[in-house]
């Protein structure tokens, strides 16, 4: 990634004030010191996978040596990560990238993200009511972060809590990412309630296997019940059956049920190559 070499002439601009955006890993180094150019080819690896979250800025000691003492470095290499106008860490000597990754991290890691193993270790847990808890006392702090919202909508369509999650997506911009996630979800429910029960769609598609309407039904239902599987393996049988069913409902109900498991999901992969397969 490109770096700001930085002098005490541009250190104000260049770094106290753009950390107030992101934080800024200022390294000092020089090329006569074998250590420092290790690591700053790590640094500067390390900070490509941070690019928009955080900017790397360069002093090199051997070209200017009026900024290393302002900030007390006493020997090469040296790290200062700037984070809103202060010191946020202060790394001397060879550090290792797990070291970095671990600072960075905290730094720059969303609300969202910093809480998400536990978020998603009380949803696999069934518990819907702590994570609407957690959710919600977290948009109380970041009001205007509409990723916690886009949970929360979701957390509240697993609940049970339909109205509830009406309200919150009311609330969310159309184009905010991950927003068709819930509003998937919350149309699957709603499309369930008016259908037969779980057991009874089951024993139906059983005694009936033809019947693409019964299959159709099961699937909506499966999603609502976390059995994604099951339900995108019935929607691209009706897919391969019959395109024509229901204007291609197969093939458009394996897509919501893509977009309610999010990005990266692994079994929406693996289906999606199974979808492209039946379609070419």
């Amino acid at each position: 990634m490109s770096a700001t070499n930085v002098t005490m002439e541009n250190f104000q601009s260049a770094v106290v004030e753009a950390s107030a955006q992101h934080p800024v890993v200022l390294l000092f180094w020089a090329d006569q010191v074998p250590a420092s150019v290790q690591v700053k080819a790590m640094v500067e690896q390390v900070l490509a996978d941070y690019a928009g979250k955080a900017a790397l800025a360069l002093s090199d000691v051997a070209q200017d040596q009026s900024l290393a003492p302002r900030l007390q470095v006493q020997g090469l290499p040296s790290i200062r990560i700037i984070h809103q106008g202060a010191i946020a860490e202060q790394l001397d000597g060879a550090v290792d990238e797990a070291q970095l990754r671990a600072v960075l991290d905290g730094l720059t890691q969303s609300s969202l993200e910093a809480m998400q193993g536990d978020l998603d270790q009380l949803i696999a847990g069934g518990d819907f009511a702590g994570a609407v808890t957690v959710l919600q006392q977290s948009i109380q702090e970041e009001p205007n972060n509409q990723g916690l919202r886009v949970e929360l909508a979701d957390v509240l369509v697993l609940k049970g809590d339909l109205d509830d999650a009406r309200t919150v997506l009311a609330s969310i911009p159309e184009d905010t990412d991950g927003r068709s996630r819930p509003q998937n979800r919350l149309e699957f429910a709603e499309e369930a309630a008016g259908m037969d029960t779980l057991a009874d769609l089951e024993a139906k598609v059983q005694a009936q296997p033809n019947d693409l309407e019964a299959r159709y039904a099961l699937a909506v239902v499966l999603v609502g019940a976390a059995k994604y599987e099951a339900a995108l393996t019935l929607c691209l049988e009706i897919l391969r059956e019959d395109r024509e069913f229901r204007e291609d409902i197969g093939r458009l109900t394996m897509i919501r049920i893509f977009e309610v498991l999010g990005k990266g999901n692994e079994l929406a992969t693996k289906y999606r190559r199974k979808l492209f397969n039946a379609l070419h």
